[in-house]
């Protein structure tokens, strides 16, 4: 069929077809649970010249991937809290930066011997060190996972890797910029530009945003609005000045970081984001030749199986060598077995000033489709995979892991034992702490809480539930109830089957929030279960007929 023929003069409804089989596929990758990046680029390549050849209106799909990418490094800078590296403290900034000089070096001699050039495998090992901050956070969160210990430990060092690819943007669009020009001039040019955009931050953060912020904040479309126009605004200005746009959309993010909106602009903008990313895929996608790239499908499979395999090792290291545990070390590696839609647009920017070519760019984006797609299911099936492979990675463990083994300020028995000490667990400990001879011992997976707990010098350890290994160091046999304030069925299951199988012969208590966890929990297992707003229920409903019988005793002596 002759698309061009019918798209011809048409741009609407080739937009509209384009955003209809974004929809189907969509579903499809909701279906497989993959992100939606590779559902983008495979539509892309689908509506290509190698398939559909649908993509005709260039010029307006580049418009639009260009504004998603302003808006992806705006929430990126807007959203780049270095609170969280010093929460975390130097495990993030020692990891990240260990991991990307490590992944670089490797990745740089691997393109060596498979005969590409010095330029070409420099780029190739720069983009496979960067992981996706969007798609991790998306599964961790999904998971809950994103307040564990190793999911604090993994954005804080993806932070780490943000900073350092807006630092490698900087110095590649310099070189794209003043290529073949005199070097004294290029780096007096580059700091001169350099210094007029961190001048402009400066100045925005330091008087125009607090002075305007408020007013703006009155109305939220104005405020959303404002944050869209100053995105792509310092964007325009930094491409004007010699930079890459996205450094400049960057560091308009980081103008709005400090101020008290940026949760609610951040929230308002990210479905846009997502929205205009479609197009930077679709035309990334559209753009590859899959007769040209074809002769990389090796080199693209021994890259992915490197960055699937070698990258999680690298961080299994430099965690275990610091004195964590294996499955903190395994589950925060895993994060980083996939590269990022920033090597994307690196590799995008690389083309743009001339330093690679079409087979180089589409070796990186089939690393890409392939990391992603696999590592998806490596971080869904994170936990399984570590029972599998737990005997082998013992080797990237001290004999003491003193990261994880919190002392705890009492020692001895103790009468009870809370797993998760959230509202619900921190209520129930809260009301064992006023009688005086009940000792009870937290357990929580949140390092911040336990951090917390332990200023208050309460007895705490960090502990996951899902840890098959949480018993070993927990007095758990002396201890008279055991009780677990963690909603998730399968959860408590495990941890149920783990003190049976240790011939835990005390009280076992479990939380459920829904019905049907109530019932499976109460007929699989033997413990007592709970559900809270039952709780809060007959307590109101206690409350109430005492005030009814008051007020009923009252006007019959009236």
């Amino acid at each position: 069929m002759n698309w061009e023929l019918i798209f011809s003069g048409s741009p609407f409804l080739e937009l509209a077809l384009i955003l209809f089989l974004a929809a189907i596929l969509g579903a499809a990758g909701q279906f497989l649970r993959q992100p939606l990046i590779v559902v983008f680029i495979a539509l892309g390549i689908i509506v290509g010249p190698s398939a559909l050849n649908i993509v005709h209106s260039k010029e307006n799909i580049h418009l639009l991937a260009e504004i998603g990418i302003s808006l992806l490094l705006f929430i990126v800078g807007l959203k780049l809290d270095l609170r969280l590296i010093r929460s975390t403290g130097k495990i993030a900034a020692m990891t990240g930066l260990g991991q990307v000089i490590f992944t670089s070096v490797i990745g740089y001699f691997i393109g060596i011997a498979l005969g590409f050039s010095h330029l070409h495998s420099f780029y190739i090992a720069v983009a496979l060190t960067f992981s996706s901050t969007i798609i991790i956070v998306k599964l961790l969160s999904d998971k809950k996972e994103i307040d564990s210990l190793h999911g604090q430990i993994a954005i804080g060092f993806l932070i780490v890797q943000d900073i350092v690819v807006i630092l490698v943007m900087i110095v590649l669009s310099t070189i794209g910029r003043n290529e073949g020009s005199n070097l004294a001039a290029d780096i007096g040019s580059t700091l001169l530009s350099g210094g007029v955009l961190l001048l402009i931050t400066f100045v925005m953060i330091k008087w125009i945003i607090p002075l305007i912020g408020t007013f703006l904040a009155r109305s939220q479309e104005l405020l959303t609005l404002f944050s869209i126009a100053w995105a792509v605004s310092l964007a325009s200005f930094s491409s004007l000045i010699g930079f890459s746009s996205e450094v400049g959309a960057f560091l308009a993010g980081v103008c709005l970081a400090t101020t008290p909106y940026k949760e609610s602009i951040s929230g308002r903008l990210v479905s846009l984001r997502d929205f205009l990313l479609l197009f930077f895929f679709v035309k990334l996608g559209s753009d590859l030749n899959m007769a040209v790239i074809g002769a990389q499908v090796p080199a693209a499979i021994l890259f992915s199986l490197f960055v699937l395999v070698g990258n999680p090792i690298i961080v299994l290291v430099i965690m275990g060598l610091m004195g964590y545990r294996k499955r903190t070390s395994f589950l925060a590696g895993l994060t980083v077995a996939q590269i990022s839609e920033f090597s994307l647009i690196f590799a995008g920017l690389g083309l743009q000033v001339g330093h690679l070519n079409e087979e180089i760019v589409g070796l990186i984006t089939l690393v890409g489709l392939i990391t992603i797609g696999v590592s998806t299911y490596m971080i869904l099936y994170s936990n399984q995979l570590y029972e599998l492979l737990s005997p082998v990675l013992s080797v990237f463990e001290r004999s003491t892991p003193y990261r994880e083994m919190s002392p705890l300020k009492k020692e001895g028995d103790y009468d009870v034992i809370i797993f998760g000490l959230g509202r619900f667990g921190g209520s129930i400990a809260s009301k064992l702490e006023s009688y005086a001879d009940l000792r009870f011992l937290g357990v929580d997976f949140d390092p911040q809480v336990v951090s917390s707990w332990q200023e208050r010098e309460r007895a705490i350890v960090y502990g996951d539930i899902e840890d098959p290994d949480i018993l070993e160091n927990l007095p758990f046999h002396s201890s008279k109830c055991i009780i677990s304030t963690v909603p998730d069925s399968s959860f408590s299951l495990t941890l149920y089957n783990t003190l049976k199988e240790h011939n835990y012969e005390g009280r076992i208590i479990l939380t459920a929030v829904l019905e049907k966890d109530f019932e499976l929990l109460s007929t699989q297992t033997d413990a007592d279960v709970i559900m809270p707003h039952r709780l809060a229920a007959d307590y109101l409903h206690e409350l109430l007929v005492e005030d009814i019988l008051i007020i009923d005793e009252l006007r019959n002596a009236d």
